[in-house]
């Protein structure tokens, strides 16, 4: 695999990929939501999943959801940037999307959890990644309690991953503290707009 990276000598200059990652329930979607609102060079790479749509989810919008067997020949053919088994389902990301965006020059937003994060840095150590962390775990358990959408042992087993994603927040390039969302926005928006692809 290789990702197409931005050069000062490449005509035309390629885009660059930010990877966002972070436990469920932290708010990175709000916040990926506010950044993809705010900088109009960026782009949201959209994940494959073997789940179901939730209500009100559009294919090709919020996911391109895949059975387990089109999943299973993504990954035979090297289709897949990055993949991960998360919470019974598989998620993914397209490879060919992801290039051709970069080649185009655009910039994008890859939302991933940390195995997905640790595929593509082993690929590629240059990856500008953000980790976006709840201020604690007890809040972020009340967010999940909040959302309404989980089941208590789901929930159970959301909070058991997040300790495993908090312990490796510092090898993302920032970590995000998203405890009031209109300064973790603006902390996300700011950081992305100076590591942006930038006209030579």
């Amino acid at each position: 695999m290789q990702l197409n990276k931005n050069s000062e000598d490449s005509i035309p200059l390629k885009g660059r990929l930010f990877v966002v990652s972070g436990p469920s329930g932290a708010g990175k979607g709000t916040l990926v939501s506010a950044a993809l609102e705010m900088l109009p060079n960026l782009t949201l790479s959209v994940s494959a999943t073997t789940r179901n749509p939730r209500p009100g989810e559009v294919e090709g919008v919020n996911y391109h959801f895949k059975s387990d067997q089109e999943f299973d020949e993504l990954i035979s053919t090297d289709g897949l940037l990055e993949w991960a088994r998360v919470h019974q389902h598989r998620y993914g990301t397209l490879k060919d999307q992801v290039n051709r965006a970069l080649s185009e020059g655009q910039d994008l937003i890859l939302e991933i959890d940390l195995q997905g994060y640790r595929q593509i840095r082993d690929h590629d150590n240059e990856v500008i990644s953000v980790f976006v962390a709840p201020p604690t775990l007890e809040e972020l358990e009340r967010r999940l309690v909040h959302r309404g959408t989980e089941s208590k042992e789901s929930i159970e087993q959301r909070l058991c991953t997040a300790r495993v994603e908090m312990e490796a927040k510092d090898s993302y390039t920032v970590v995000i503290v998203n405890d009031d969302y209109e300064t973790a926005a603006k902390e996300l928006v700011d950081f992305i707009d100076e590591n942006k692809t930038k006209e030579q």
